[in-house]
């Protein structure tokens, strides 16, 4: 194995190599480099299919990696700072889970806002660790949370000195970053492991003038979604480690749950994005950075929209932001985010990342060009002039304080019974109930059902947001923890 060097991509190099040899398949994918599917082929292309291959000798394996895959791994792990990555097919969903089950067992407490994604919560299921949770910062004139204050954290510390890790969303969904350092150094005191959910921080680690990314803070593991923000194929993911974990038996982790076939499309995304983000990325994150804020400026110039940034940083629960993040305020025209959202992609073919009761969220990436973003600006100017209303009786929250009674894993599990969603109140919840995007729970399994929680979800649903989680798909019914 030659010396590393970010120059390289070595996964891509071995397909490459693979393909000039013309390889005989009679191995899996059946579909044979595309022969055995024309259709398929026609449309992803024969250079999609003739790469789509299974683990062999000189491709290397992702369960075991001993080649190629180790070495672009080692040279991921150099990029961001990390003492090892690895590479994940399953989505940051699957990091994410890696990241809890590597380091709480079954009764282990550990230590987390509410406002995480589904995929947390899940992983409590699957492990039965207990959860603390500590209820975010709220900024009220936005109605989001925020992320957590410090008080709270060391609080959580000293009430559970038992708990196993602390963990960290960073940044948020809407850009607000936690003082991911303080957190990691009060949580290594106690000697408690730091999880960072780092799913739309990629950029952290290559832009210049962004908040601090997790292994600069210390943290011991972060789950990177480098699909978001970092250019490489949905579902593709990096789990980065520090240098107090055990990599071996964090691997054995990852293959409880990630798939044995391990996609050589996802793993080649990972390999070359990498490379590109090594070799490019100050120069990527600062074009992102500058057309964010170009958007931001004429977003508030148009007035009713409130297109916020690090005016709103108060050295504790909203300690950063992440400046590419265009997370912009509808409430004052009268208008849910998610209706705006609709608007944007039924009358104007312009989908954006999500829209909750109160807020949009733009992803702008290494892939956007000014001209679109003149689009959008454009769009959301019109919509305030035709569909603007009186803000009335809109709902103004977008986070309410669980009321935990049993874990995940006990409510998740129990005997329980279907009952029409009106009629749940006061009983304990069996199941999720989320908006999707962004994935955060209104309602988790093992939490009480409050008339807040249910008029969150009737007011989402008259808006029009995407409910997902319960068994009913038509999110009428709700399971409930049977007595």
């Amino acid at each position: 194995m030659g010396e590393l060097s970010q120059s390289r991509a070595p996964i891509y190099e071995a397909l490459l190599e693979y393909k000039s040899r013309r390889i005989v398949p009679f191995d899996v994918p059946g579909h044979k480099q595309g022969r055995g599917n024309p259709e398929l082929r026609e449309f992803l292309g024969e250079k999609c299919l003739s790469v789509d291959v299974n683990s062999m000798k000189p491709l290397d394996n992702l369960c075991h990696p001993v080649s190629v895959i180790s070495e672009a791994e080692k040279l991921a792990a150099e990029a961001f700072g990390a003492s090892h990555a690895f590479f994940m097919v399953n989505g940051t969903t699957s990091a994410v889970q890696a990241m809890i089950l590597s380091v709480c067992k079954q009764g282990d407490k550990i230590i987390m806002p509410r406002n995480v994604h589904r995929s947390a919560i899940n992983a409590l299921i699957l492990s039965g660790a207990i959860p603390v949770y500590v209820n975010p910062g709220l900024n009220k004139r936005l109605g989001i949370p925020l992320g957590m204050s410090i008080a709270d954290v060391r609080k959580a510390i000293m009430e559970n000195p038992d708990a196993k890790a602390v963990f960290v969303n960073n940044p948020t969904y809407y850009g607000v970053c936690s003082d991911l350092k303080t957190i990691t150094e009060l949580a290594h005191e106690a000697n408690m492991a730091v999880l960072v959910d780092e799913a739309h921080g990629t950029h952290f680690y290559f832009g210049d003038g962004m908040p601090v990314a997790a292994m600069k803070a210390g943290a011991d593991m972060a789950a990177v979604s480098m699909h978001k923000t970092g250019g490489s194929l949905t579902q593709s993911s990096i789990l980065l480690i520090g240098e107090r974990l055990n990599a071996g038996y964090v691997r054995q982790i990852i293959n409880l749950t990630q798939t044995t076939s391990g996609s050589y499309l996802l793993m080649s995304s990972l390999d070359i994005s990498r490379r590109n983000l090594a070799l490019r990325g100050k120069e990527i994150f600062e074009r992102v950075s500058r057309l964010a804020q170009y958007a931001r400026e004429e977003i508030n110039k148009i007035g009713g929209y409130y297109a916020f940034s690090t005016e709103l940083i108060n050295g504790d629960d909203f300690f950063n932001f992440d400046r590419t993040k265009l997370s912009i305020h509808t409430r004052d025209i009268g208008l849910a985010g998610v209706e705006v959202y609709d608007i944007l992609r039924d009358e104007y073919g312009i989908q954006i990342e999500f829209g909750d009761v109160g807020n949009i969220l733009a992803i702008i990436s290494v892939g956007d060009r000014e001209l679109a973003l003149e689009r959008l600006v454009s769009a959301l100017s019109e919509i305030k002039r035709l569909y603007s209303r009186d803000k009335t009786g809109m709902l103004e929250y977008e986070y309410i304080d669980p009321v935990v009674v049993l874990t995940p894993k006990q409510a998740f599990y129990s005997s329980k019974r279907s009952i029409p969603i009106e009629e749940s109140e006061g009983q304990v919840c069996a199941e999720f109930v989320m908006c999707y995007p962004p994935g955060i729970p209104v309602l988790a399994p093992g939490e009480k059902i409050t008339r807040e929680a249910l008029e969150y979800i009737f007011y989402a649903k008259e808006k029009g947001s995407f409910l997902t989680g319960t068994e009913d798909m038509k999110i009428e019914k709700i399971n409930i923890v049977e007595e």
